[in-house]
């Protein structure tokens, strides 16, 4: 049986950091609001001039090491982001330049927060078909550059990072067991940047307005993502006739603590088998489960034949969940 299979992971996060104290000096906040709410307790900054591109160049190169390849064995690049370094050339397009992966056919996959579970899903399907065989998968962001540091209700929020993987083919019973897609785009709006695309290219109308920062409806948000989660979990649990306690690690996109508790509580898992980096890094969209799942591996947490449920949801609206047998 052939399998799609993670072989090496890497991460990668600027060093400045600001503080939840930090941003009490900045907006009407307090390190006690924060905490309690979201269970960020600082997050990472890019560095001016720094770019997506070169957080996801530092994380693939950790991630092709660990797999013991070179940029020149890879056949495709997917890199799943929101904030690519530009509108054309396409973020994977330029990873491509940057590690001189010359054979590598490259593309982007837009879906925000879920990026990197819909990116499993199309390798795994590529490598399936036997169209490719080594395939890069790459969630990073600088949401920092997009976030309205004036608005309490998201700034407390975002960080910048980046996570990657290395998928290969593989004979046997490990790798990706089935991944689960969805979205939802009439509550598109929950979760936006209104400027910078077609409908309103950036103008000084806009950049008063302050319309490329993204906007978020909190309570909305919440109540949608328990419930679109609770569904797609229960979705790979069923599909693999997999049991809660079968899980050995929960690995989620990092968003909320109280989202992440509320699925461990309907799992019956304790907060011990769930990768929890939320405190140190905030929400970095399509970084965070690969960022999360890099920690875990290098930490010696996830090993040989551990079972895996990775899910996420995020704006769009989409969801997703995918079962990994480690």
């Amino acid at each position: 049986m052939i399998h799609a299979r993670i072989t090496g992971t890497g991460s990668f996060a600027p060093r400045k950091v600001i503080t939840n104290h930090d941003l009490e000096k900045l907006i009407d906040t307090s390190d006690e609001w924060i905490t309690e709410r979201t269970g960020i307790k600082e997050r990472r900054i890019a560095e001016k001039g720094q770019t997506t591109s070169d957080l996801a160049y530092e994380a693939s190169r950790k991630a092709l090491k660990a797999a013991g390849l070179a940029a020149q064995d890879i056949d495709l690049i997917l890199v799943a982001t929101m904030t690519p370094d530009m509108i054309l050339p396409s973020m994977a397009c330029v990873l491509q330049e940057k590690l001189g992966a010359r054979k590598a056919a490259a593309f982007d996959i837009y879906a925000a927060c879920s990026g990197f579970i819909y990116g499993m899903s199309v390798a795994d399907a590529f490598i399936r078909s036997e169209m490719y065989k080594n395939v890069l998968l790459v969630g990073a962001e600088v949401l920092s550059r997009f976030t309205d540091w004036e608005d309490r209700g998201t700034c407390i929020l975002f960080g910048d990072g980046a996570g990657a993987a290395v998928i290969q083919r593989h004979a046997g019973k490990r790798g990706i067991l089935s991944t689960h897609l969805h979205s939802d785009g009439s509550l598109g709006d929950l979760i936006h940047v209104p400027a910078g695309g077609a409908s309103h290219p950036a103008s000084h109308d806009t950049i008063r307005k302050r319309m490329h920062f993204i906007k978020m409806k909190g309570n909305e948000t919440f109540k949608a993502a328990v419930r679109s989660l609770e569904g797609v979990v229960q979705e790979a649990l069923e599909h693999n006739k997999v049991k809660p306690e079968d899980i050995d690690y929960l690995v989620p996109h990092q968003a909320n603590l109280r989202i992440i508790q509320a699925m461990a509580q309907r799992l019956n898992m304790p907060m011990e088998k769930v990768v929890l980096t939320l405190p140190k890094y905030g929400n970095t969209s399509a970084a965070s489960i690969p960022m999360a799942l890099d920690e875990a591996v290098r930490d010696g947490r996830i090993r040989e034949n551990h079972l895996l449920l990775f899910e996420a949801f995020g704006g769009g609206l989409t969801w997703a969940s995918a079962l990994v047998r480690w």
